[in-house]
């Protein structure tokens, strides 16, 4: 199956839902690249990038897995870098 490079940006808004975010980025885990998280204590707020290797639904099913969490917000820019499968 063919690939796509992506990047997710992630902003946390609320703390509580961190380990629900963390456990299905682990689930994930196979297809990412690497993450950054960076914590924004003036504005309460964290912030986390991830780099992704995936099939488009996978992608897809993992955006909104984590937008369905609340106080999450989630943005997916697509690369044009595909496998040659």
């Amino acid at each position: 199956m063919k690939t796509r490079v992506a990047v997710m940006s992630i902003i946390v808004k609320n703390g509580e839902t961190v380990e629900k975010l963390n456990g299905i980025l682990h689930d994930y885990g196979e297809y990412i690249i690497g993450r950054m998280g960076i914590p924004y204590r003036q504005r309460g707020i964290n912030i986390i990038s991830v780099a992704i290797d995936a099939p488009q639904d996978t992608i897809s099913a993992l955006a909104g897995k984590l937008g369905n969490l609340g106080g999450i917000s989630v943005k997916t820019a697509y690369s044009d870098v595909l496998s040659s499968d």
